[in-house]
C-alpha cells in the first residue's frame, strides 16, 4: 500500500500540469492512469494567462519552439442570412501584448509534460486506472487495476467526462448534445498565415483556422454530422479544396494533411467542482464546444485555484474540505464560461430573426468602439481583467 498527498487521476493535458504544478508548490504527489491508446493530433491555443503560468513552472521555455504566436484574432461572418454581421479583428497590440497567446500542437506539449514529470522528484507514475475510490473524513483509498491500492490525503479527477473520482464523490452531473460533429485536421497553406487566427461562424457553427509553426494551421470546422461523416470520406485533394474554398482562398493553395478526425459536440457540467477531500479539474468539471479557445486555458485556471488551495501552506496537512474551498473558488468562472459559449454557438444555429439581430449588433459594437473592445480582449485572456479596466475604458470613450 502506498501513502501520498495528493493522487491526480488521468494524465491528460490537465491532470499532468497539475501533477507538476501541485509537485513543485511542494506537495508529494502521484499520478495515477493507463497508458494513452492513440497519439493526439490536436492543437491547443494557450492564452497569455496559461502562457505565464506556464513560464512560471519553467515548461514554457521548451514549449515555445513547437508553438506559432496568435497576435490577432478575427471573426468573419460566414453565412448568408440577410442579417450579417461585419468582420471584427482582435490585436493583442491594442492591450499592450506582444501575442493573445500561442497555438501548441498536443503531441509537442505532451511530451514536455511527459519529461518534467519523469524528472520532478515530488511525482511518482503509476501505470493503471482506478477501479474504486473511497473518500473519507480522514483520506482517500483508491484500489487500481494492478491490485494495487493507494491512500491519500486527497485525489483529484482530471480523468475526463466519464470521471471515476466524480462519481465516487457523489457529485451528480449534467448533459447535453448539439445537433454537430467537428472535424479537426492540420493543413499546409502557400499564403503565410501572418500569425492571424481567423474564425468564420457559418450557419452550421465555427470553421477556425489557427496558426502553427511555418506554413501550417490547424483546423476545427464545426458541421452538421451528416456533412462532417460525408466529408471525412472524401480524398486529400477533395477535402484541401472544401477548405480552401471555405478560407475564400486567404491562404492561397491548402493542402490537408492525414490524420483527419471528428468528434460529436457534447456539453457537461458537474453541480459542484469539489466537495470533502476531492476536486474536479478539466473535463471531470465542464466540457462545452471548441470555441473562442476556452478549454484547457479554463482548465489551467481549476489547476491555478487548486494550487492557491493546496499549496499555500504544502507544510501542513490538506484540510478536509479544501474540495469545498475549490469549489467555491472556481464555481463563478467555470459556470460563466460554459454558459457564454453555450450561448454564442446556440446562436449561430438559430434560425430566430431576433437572434441574429443581436449577434449582429454585439460584433457591429465591438468594430465601433475600440474600448469596449479592449474590455472584452482582457475578459477572454484573463477572467475580471476586461471589467477591471472598465471604468477608465468608459471615461476614455467620454472623453472622446
Amino acid at each position: 500500500m502506498k501513502q501520498i498527498e495528493v493522487a491526480v487521476i488521468g494524465a491528460g493535458l490537465a491532470g499532468s500540469i497539475a501533477a507538476i504544478a501541485l509537485a513543485r508548490g511542494g506537495r508529494q504527489v502521484v499520478l495515477i492512469a493507463a497508458a494513452p491508446a492513440k497519439t493526439d493530433r490536436r492543437t491547443t491555443a494557450l492564452m497569455d494567462q496559461s502562457i505565464r503560468f506556464l513560464e512560471r513552472l519553467a515548461l514554457w521555455e521548451k514549449i515555445a519552439p513547437s508553438a506559432a504566436s496568435l497576435d490577432t484574432m478575427q471573426i468573419i461572418d460566414g453565412t448568408k442570412r440577410l442579417l450579417r454581421a461585419p468582420t471584427v479583428a482582435f490585436r493583442a497590440s491594442e492591450i499592450g501584448l506582444e501575442s493573445f497567446g500561442y497555438n501548441i500542437p498536443n503531441a509537442a506539449l505532451t511530451q514536455v509534460l511527459n519529461d518534467a514529470i519523469k524528472a520532478e522528484g515530488n511525482i511518482s507514475t503509476i501505470e493503471a486506472s482506478a477501479t474504486d475510490i473511497e473518500i473519507k473524513q480522514d483520506g482517500v483509498t483508491i484500489t487500481l487495476d494492478n491490485g494495487e491500492t493507494v491512500e491519500a490525503s486527497f485525489v483529484v479527477g482530471a480523468d475526463g467526462r466519464r470521471s471515476i473520482v466524480r462519481d465516487s464523490a457523489g457529485i451528480k452531473f449534467r448533459n447535453w448534445s448539439y445537433p454537430q460533429s467537428a472535424m479537426v485536421l492540420n493543413f499546409a497553406h502557400s499564403l503565410p498565415h501572418q500569425n492571424i487566427s481567423t474564425e468564420f461562424h457559418t450557419e452550421s457553427g465555427p470553421f477556425t483556422q489557427v496558426p502553427l509553426p511555418g506554413s501550417r494551421s490547424s483546423l476545427v470546422w464545426v458541421q452538421k454530422p451528416t456533412e462532417a461523416a460525408a466529408r471525412a470520406e472524401l480524398t486529400h485533394e477533395e477535402l484541401s479544396r472544401h477548405v480552401e474554398e471555405r478560407m475564400q482562398s486567404m491562404l492561397g493553395k491548402v493542402t490537408v494533411e492525414d490524420s483527419v478526425q471528428v468528434w460529436p459536440l457534447s456539453g457537461m457540467t458537474a453541480y459542484r467542482f469539489g466537495k470533502g477531500r476531492a476536486a474536479l479539474i478539466g473535463e471531470a468539471a465542464h466540457v462545452f464546444p471548441p470555441i473562442g479557445a476556452q478549454g484547457l486555458n479554463l482548465s489551467l485556471r481549476d489547476v491555478m485555484g487548486l494550487v492557491d488551495i493546496l499549496c499555500s501552506r504544502a507544510n501542513q496537512p490538506v484540510a478536509a474540505d479544501a474540495g469545498d474551498s475549490f469549489d467555491r473558488k472556481r464555481r463563478t468562472d467555470i459556470i460563466s464560461r460554459t454558459a457564454s459559449v453555450d450561448l454564442l454557438n446556440r446562436s449561430l444555429l438559430s434560425d430566430f430573426l431576433p437572434v441574429q439581430m443581436l449577434r449582429a449588433a454585439g460584433l457591429h459594437v465591438l468594430s465601433a468602439i475600440p474600448p469596449l473592445r479592449s474590455i472584452v480582449m482582457r475578459e477572454g485572456i484573463e477572467p475580471g481583467g476586461g471589467f477591471r479596466l472598465m471604468p477608465s475604458a468608459l471615461r476614455e470613450k467620454l472623453r472622446r
